[in-house]
């Protein structure tokens, strides 16, 4: 990784010239070389720019966003750069409600909606083009030459269809601002450092709630974008399955890695650490570490998603054979979780709570947990009463799911989990059964098997639909495919 010199003050006025970074090689910049980098340089400026895909959906959820808060300032910045260590930093991945309302995805770029008659002007506050007379765009570490080129405020204008103005303005317009005002808060500090005397966090959660719940029932591009997410992390997990003799011969990381190379060549990039979980693993939930062996015999559960490049993720979970044959216990298991996922998928429709599918699911597992000697004589309705399954079953049967994994995570509790379901809902229906390796109140062969099996499911009208069927999940099906994939 190249050396560059950086400003000292970032928050620097645009005229200031750039500073070298401490200890960089070069002492400084002449004259003559800051002269000849001002000039020469073609003018790359593009015309005629189509508005990105999402435009009038965006526009939409901004007008409902608009409505909701009449006579409002609304601030909902993108966020900013994250240090990793020292001068490195984390991939930049623009805040939720920024990039569900504008379709951007841009570092430090704020949306604001000010009131304007009976609604609200939108603007986008980006950072234009690095400055070429300062020598920002080949001095500065996050200038053109080192980071690649931004678009211009009028290209980001035909792009997102939104006027925008230089981001740099807006914390002193926003100090002098009067009226109420709501922010979308965590993502950016200079913004919430400028509207401290204006905001409270009580009317602040409110704005980022109902944001929240916009997203509950998605519009035709959201649903596009799942479905892409889920075709793209289809063929990731047929390239795992085509690779497990070298996962067997390395780590669970070779799984990792295979299924991360899938997602950066079609997708963004993953939409979660990907759960790699070969053997006992299985049975701990978010096993992110993939650090274990991949042994035949034994089970790998892979709970992994793509998301778009527009931010939209899958969230898919299959249990497979690593030798691409159950065992009878193994698929005695297997078949429970697939039954109560069964009953789960079942139960996604229109008017239904969205409780449904989990309770559903959880009353097959506990069937099979009483028929299997695990839960003494108590009754189904006994054990569910008590939660007694859940120390098998664990956690939740699914949850919401979009442009977060977790997705609408803020919604209020009566809209969310004891909300109805209607077309458009996405969410996942995901049972699962989790034998520790330690558990001594299950027969001893038991023990270390974990089963998980997960699809990303949307309401219609007359029914669900299943984004994911893609991937066989009935146990017949998975190892035919399995021994199809692997020749």
């Amino acid at each position: 990784m190249s050396e560059e010199l950086t400003p000292e003050n970032p928050e620097t006025e645009e005229a200031e010239p750039v500073k070298q970074r401490k200890n960089g090689l070069y002492p400084g910049v002449s004259d003559e070389l800051a002269a000849s980098m001002k000039s020469g340089w073609a003018d790359t400026e593009l015309h005629g720019l189509e508005p990105i895909a999402q435009a009038a959906h965006t526009a939409d959820r901004r007008a409902a966003l608009s409505a909701r808060f009449p006579g409002e300032r609304l601030v909902i910045p993108a966020g900013r750069l994250k240090t990793r260590s020292n001068d490195t930093e984390y991939a930049f991945r623009a805040s939720t409600e920024y990039a569900y309302l504008t379709g951007d995805q841009t570092q430090d770029g704020v949306l604001v909606l000010e009131p304007k008659d009976d609604g609200h002007e939108a603007t986008v506050y980006l950072l234009p083009r690095s400055d070429r007379e300062n020598g920002e765009f080949w001095l500065d570490g996050q200038g053109e030459l080192w980071v690649g080129r931004r678009h211009s405020l009028t290209e980001a204008e035909m792009l997102l269809g939104i006027p925008a103005k230089d981001v740099r303005e807006l914390p002193a317009a926003l100090t002098e601002a009067t009226g109420p005002v709501r922010n979308v808060r965590g993502h950016d500090a200079g913004i919430e450092a400028a509207l401290t005397d204006k905001v409270t966090a009580e009317r602040d959660e409110e704005l980022r709630v109902f944001v929240s719940e916009a997203r509950l029932v998605k519009d035709a591009f959201e649903i596009a974008e799942l479905q892409k997410a889920c075709d793209i992390t289809a063929r990731g997990f047929e390239d795992v399955v085509k690779v497990l003799d070298k996962a067997e011969a390395t780590s669970e990381r070779y799984i990792e890695g295979t299924f991360f190379l899938r997602a950066r060549i079609e997708g963004n990039d993953i939409g979660y650490g990907s759960i790699c979980a070969a053997g006992p693993h299985a049975t701990t939930l978010h096993w992110v570490r993939n650090d274990g062996a991949v042994r035949s015999g034994e089970l790998l559960l892979l709970d992994a998603g793509v998301e778009t490049n527009d931010l939209y993720t899958a969230d898919v979970t299959r249990t497979l054979p690593i030798n691409g044959t159950f065992t009878p216990l193994q698929r005695k298991i297997y078949d429970a979780v697939y039954e109560a996922q069964e009953a789960g998928i079942a139960a996604v429709k229109p008017g239904a709570g969205f409780r449904d599918f989990h309770d559903a699911a959880q009353r097959v597992l506990t069937e099979k947990l009483i028929e299997w000697g695990l839960l003494g004589d108590r009754t189904v309705d006994e054990v569910l009463e008590l939660g007694l399954q859940r120390r098998w079953t664990l956690h939740g049967t699914g949850h919401m799911l979009g442009m977060d994994v977790h997705d609408c995570a803020a919604a209020r509790t009566e809209s969310y989990v004891n909300g109805t379901l209607e077309p458009g809902v996405c969410l996942t229906v995901e049972p699962g059964l989790y034998f520790q390796a330690d558990d001594l109140t299950v027969p001893e062969e038991y023990r270390g098997i974990g089963v998980r099996i997960e699809d990303d499911i949307l309401v219609t009208e007359d029914g669900n639909r299943n984004l994911s069927d893609e991937l066989p999940r009935q146990a017949d099906e998975v190892e035919a495919w399995m021994a199809r994939l692997k020749g």
